[in-house]
Order: structure tokens, then C-alpha cells, then sequence
């Protein structure tokens, strides 16, 4: 059996594979709520053979949006609107669904991408005030930020503790915690957007006291039978910014708590970023925090190939594959790579004739209230 195509656990989450659609911001929601774009869009990635697919960044408060038609699951009108699409996936999929729980802090307030992505000012119709750790705006153009005060910071943890209850009552199987890219958590983390003078500024320790405080305020609010994990960027891509061993010990502080896995990516704090993106470019980082913590790890970054991520996985470098655009380039993409490694996958029982003579064993035949 191919690695990629073998079960694996996170924590008390049991997949019957390690493909992971990672969260892709749809910015298809009209006041947080999810609309027929949901539906399909999320049914169809149901439909692909995946263990786990993660839904999109889902903001735990409204000013936490990164643009006005981010999801969310502020109140129980959201988990209300949220549960028939769930039912769906359920319905014709045995595959296991997460959440991930964000607050864009002070990249939020902006336009959805393909209209610029510029943020939005909070006197325009569309925008709003932004919150932060410290009052520095993400780009020079934006509006500054209001610097979180102890008030504030209590709305937010709770705000991630009621949606995280919304979550496992909707009956997901996992929540991931947005602590990467230059939301909230991640500003938390990185001394280029922390310049707090109290207990959650300066040292790592305190640094990392808000993130640590969201995750244990989730981790105790669920069952342990729910999975809770943290998606990070390794390192900010700048100098005497958020960099990998300060994600290692992020990690340690994680694991000694119950976490089930990290997803780790990097970059997205600062416009000052200096990557250059090539296949893999950041598994070296997800090796790393698997070796020295022992966490389960989810690898991304260009990787496209069945085989590559194979590799991945074979190297001992990561434990799941997570796969954003080419999955959406390729909503198959499991099918393929099953198809390639010589595995079977799971595919409704309307599609199983849709394999050509060469891989006529690529289904398996367990319906999803089968398996």
C-alpha cells in the first residue's frame, strides 16, 4: 500500500486516507451565511476521494471577516444556514469534514480578491474598524488598526470557544485554528505586528500567551473526541520576524496540550516578504516540526503529483498531504492519484462507471453509511 493512500489518525480522528483539501477562502457568503456556492462547490470537493476536507476560514465574530462575504459562525443563525450543506456532504460522503476558525484581525476589512484585495476604509459602506494586537496597519496605505485592550481580547477567545461549539454540534469531526498568514493569531506571534508592552508582548512567551489561551479556551469547550489542530506560518519571510524555531517551540507548547496536528504553511504577515515559491518549498518546515515534536503534521506548498507527495510522505516529512489550488484545478485530483500509485479510493456509487478500462479497480464499492 502507497503511504498516501494509507489510514491515518489525528489524535481520536481516524481518515481513511492522507489527502487534506486544505481551506480555500470562497468569499461567496452574503452576512457570514453560506449560499448555494457553498453547496456545490463544497459537495463536489465531498466527492473526491479525500480523508478530510477542511472548510474555509470561518470568522468567529464579524469584525474577524476578512472580506464582507467571508463565512462565519458568529451566532446559531450561521451553525443553522451551515447544517443543511453538512447533511449534504454527509449524505453521499464518508469523508471526514473540519473547520477552520479564524479572525483576520487587521487583514480584514477588504475586498474579495478579484475585485483587488485592497482593504476596505471603515467609514465606506462595505468596511469596518479593525482590531489587532498593536495599532500597525498591515500595509502603509491601510487604516490602523485598534490595539486590542483585555475586554476585547476576552470577546475574541469566546468568540472562538461559541463557534467551536456551533462546530461540533453541527457535528464536524475536527476544528483547525487560523494561526497562520496574518490573521489574528499569527500578528499575535510575530514580533513584527506584536509590539504589546503587557503580558502578551515582547518575549515568545507572551507572544504566544493569546493563541495558547484561544487554543486551550477550544480544546476544553469541545469533546476529546473532536479534533483540534492549529495551522501556522513557519516563518514570516522577513528578518526579525516569526521564524521556524519560535514555530517549534509553538509547537511544543501545543503538543503538551492535546493538540492533534499542525498544518503548516508560511508567510502572510508582511507586504516585506521575500519568498520564492517552488515545489515543496515548505515541507522542509513541516519535517522539522514533526521531528521535534512529534505532532502530526499536514505538509503544503506546490505539491501537485501523486508521486511527489508520495515521497513526502515516504521521507518521513510530513504525515498528510494538504492540497488547496490543485485541488481546485483538479477536484479529482484523489482519483488520479489513486489511480497512478495503484490504490483504491472512495467515489459515490453514480460515478463508478467513470473509470476508463485501465483502472476498473479504482472504486471502492462501500457506500458512505458503509464504511
Amino acid at each position: 500500500m502507497s503511504m498516501l493512500f494509507s489510514p491515518v489518525s489525528l489524535g481520536s480522528l481516524h481518515l481513511s486516507n492522507r489527502v487534506v483539501i486544505a481551506p480555500m477562502c470562497q468569499y461567496s457568503a452574503v452576512d457570514g451565511l453560506p449560499t448555494a456556492w457553498h453547496t456545490i462547490h463544497l459537495g463536489g470537493l465531498a466527492l473526491s476521494g479525500a480523508g478530510l476536507l477542511i472548510i474555509e476560514a470561518t470568522a468567529v465574530t464579524a469584525e474577524g471577516r476578512i472580506s464582507p462575504d467571508d463565512l462565519g459562525l458568529w451566532s446559531d443563525a450561521h451553525a443553522e444556514a451551515l447544517a443543511p450543506v453538512v447533511r449534504a456532504m454527509r449524505t453521499h460522503s464518508p469523508i471526514k469534514i473540519a473547520i477552520q476558525l479564524a479572525h483576520a484581525g487587521r487583514k480584514a476589512s477588504t475586498e474579495v480578491p478579484w475585485d483587488g484585495g485592497a482593504q476596505i476604509a471603515p467609514d465606506q459602506p462595505r468596511g469596518w474598524q479593525t482590531v489587532a494586537p498593536s495599532s500597525l496597519p498591515h500595509a502603509e496605505v491601510d487604516t490602523a488598526p485598534l490595539a486590542l485592550d483585555d475586554a476585547g481580547l476576552a470577546r475574541i477567545r469566546d468568540g472562538f470557544v461559541a463557534a467551536a461549539q456551533r462546530a461540533h454540534a453541527l457535528g464536524l469531526d475536527a476544528i483547525e485554528l487560523h494561526g497562520a498568514h496574518g490573521y489574528l493569531l499569527h500578528q499575535f506571534l510575530s514580533p513584527l505586528s506584536n509590539r504589546r508592552g503587557d503580558a502578551y508582548g515582547g518575549s515568545l512567551e507572551n507572544r504566544m500567551r493569546f493563541p495558547l489561551e484561544v487554543f486551550d479556551a477550544v480544546r476544553g469547550a469541545v469533546p476529546e473526541t473532536m479534533a483540534v489542530g492549529m495551522r501556522i506560518s513557519a516563518t514570516d519571510w522577513v528578518d526579525g520576524g516569526w521564524e521556524i524555531e519560535q514555530s517549534v517551540r509553538l509547537g511544543q507548547e501545543l503538543q503538551a496540550r492535546g493538540c492533534s496536528f499542525m498544518h503548516v504553511s508560511s508567510g502572510g504577515l508582511s507586504p516585506r516578504q521575500q519568498i520564492s515559491p517552488e515545489p515543496g518549498y515548505q515541507i522542509d518546515f513541516a519535517q522539522r516540526i514533526k521531528r521535534e515534536t512529534g505532532l502530526p503534521t499536514i505538509g503544503v506548498g506546490l505539491i501537485t503529483e501523486a508521486q511527489q507527495a508520495e515521497n513526502i510522505l515516504q521521507q518521513g516529512q510530513a504525515d498528510l498531504i494538504g492540497l488547496a489550488r490543485a485541488m481546485l484545478y483538479d477536484p479529482r485530483w484523489a482519483w488520479h492519484a489513486a489511480a497512478q500509485l495503484g490504490e483504491q479510493v472512495f467515489a459515490p456509487p453514480q460515478y463508478w462507471r467513470a473509470p476508463p478500462r485501465a483502472h476498473q479497480e479504482l472504486f471502492e464499492t462501500a457506500r458512505p453509511g458503509q464504511r
